[in-house]
């Protein structure tokens, strides 16, 4: 098996044997064919929402299908696609919620992309190609998408064919850039972006594509206060769109619906997908502003983006039941509260560990770095995989995490994930952090750091 920097398979790189086979699944617990309970500490890569099997969820499914499992998006419009597209509209409000419906969270971000490109062809600025980034980021696995994503190992293998993009430095305040003082971070990194929407020249930049919590590719790294609102400010004064990729940190997952309300501001265009649908069935959204759809509707009759499965009727009618529920039991807010309870019981079970150099996040997605040495903080040698060891050592104990390496620089580095469902207690909160400082310690251990 080649070594990829995402960790996901982290237990099959360790054993060198196959994965168990999962045969079912109840609220934040998974279950495998030999009987052995799994908690569900990171959904997933942050995609179970609502945990496994919700009565509720299951019954709007097999509501609808027993109806129609698809009406196809240009023959009709559905109650389902309606519904979800209010909740979507209700939950971001500011103007967004124009919407187009894919199937995952590449898909979102292509189709950002395309209707980024779409709309300034549609106002005359055809030159507008160019997309900025920055350093490690993860946006998808499609073309367009792998294009304005900083992972080496995963575009690799499709460099040439990939369109260019500009990356600019990483906006992480536990690795700042060489020389910026981290108080500086949010003015130093929002600097850099308008310098090099000036060296292009503002009429060929399309937008700015970012995540607003970096998710598998920097290990749960927050923009710094400030960053967000300085970078609107700059995409807005030279006519570049503002992409906020919120697929992993969006939907209620950091406490706030959009992730960029907790900065206060609104992008343009926003993907989002894993917790609007909660994985009950593959959908994801692309919204964006109504000032967009309007110039795109005049030019060319709407957005030239969409699939055959755009806006299917049945994964409609799980994500309206999902985000239904969301609205329901005030999940969004007990997210927000009991997030930080996540990260004193992470703290807790993690003190004493010298390796552990930074923990941190928002509501219910924490990400954990670990370090060889925490002054100089110095990522451990990627030859001794001690992100997947610790994922290993959870399986083991019936725990499931999302570890990641190479979030330094793309080949050193290594973080873990939790991203437990909105619906887990602080009981089990207290379960799966206990559980997982016995993992670190443990495989720490095992490179003879214990």
């Amino acid at each position: 098996m080649k070594k990829d920097d995402d960790n996901s398979w982290a237990a099959a790189l360790i054993t060198k044997g196959a994965l168990p086979r999962v045969a079912y699944g109840q609220g934040i617990y998974v279950y495998d064919t030999s009987g052995k309970r799994y908690i569900d500490a990171s959904g997933g890569p942050a995609v179970y929402c609502l945990g496994h099997s919700h009565a509720e969820v299951n019954e709007a499914i097999k509501t609808q299908l027993d109806k129609i499992a698809h009406g196809y998006r240009y023959s009709f419009t559905s109650d389902p696609q309606e519904e979800l597209s209010a909740q979507i509209a209700q939950w971001c409000g500011h103007g967004l919620d124009s919407i187009v419906y894919v199937s995952g969270g590449s898909e979102a971000v292509e189709s950002a992309l395309k209707i980024a490109l779409q709309y300034h062809s549609a106002r005359g600025e055809q030159s507008r190609r160019r997309f900025i980034s920055r350093r490690r980021s993860w946006h998808g696995n499609t073309l367009g998408a792998l294009s304005v994503s900083d992972f080496a190992s995963r575009r690799a293998p499709f460099e040439g064919a990939l369109i260019d993009a500009s990356f600019l430095s990483s906006v992480n305040a536990y690795r700042p850039p060489l020389g910026v003082d981290p108080g500086r971070l949010s003015e130093h990194c929002a600097a850099e972006l308008e310098e090099e929407i000036l060296r292009l020249g503002a009429l060929n930049v399309a937008a700015f594509i970012f995540e607003p919590v970096v998710g598998a590719a920097g290990g749960v790294v927050p923009a710094p206060p400030g960053y967000a609102q300085r970078v609107r400010d700059i995409c807005t004064r030279h006519g570049v769109l503002m992409i906020a990729d919120e697929v992993m940190c969006g939907s209620a997952r950091c406490g706030t619906w959009r992730a960029l309300e907790h900065d206060g501001v609104v992008p343009d265009i926003m993907a989002i997908a894993k917790g609007l649908g909660g994985g009950y069935i593959p959908l994801g959204a692309t919204v964006y502003q109504n000032f967009i759809l309007d110039v795109l509707a005049r030019h060319d009759g709407g957005p030239l983006t969409g699939h055959t499965f755009t806006a299917h009727t049945a994964a409609c009618a799980a994500g309206a039941a999902v985000q239904r529920i969301i609205r329901r039991d005030n999940l969004v807010a007990r997210i927000k509260s009991e997030g930080d309870v996540l990260k004193s019981l992470l703290r807790d079970a993690l003190k004493g560990i010298e390796a552990v150099g930074d923990i941190r996040g928002r509501g219910f997605f924490v990400g954990v770095e670990f370090v060889a040495d925490r002054v100089t903080k110095t990522p451990f040698e990627p030859r001794q995989q001690l992100s997947a060891r610790i994922g290993k050592q959870a399986v083991d104990r019936g725990l499931l995490c999302y570890a990641i390496s190479g979030n330094v620089d793309g080949a050193r580095g290594d973080a873990v994930i939790l991203a437990p469902p909105y619906i887990t207690t602080r009981e089990q909160l207290g379960e799966i952090t206990g559980i997982f400082g016995e993992c670190v310690r443990a495989a720490l251990r095992e490179i003879g750091r214990g």
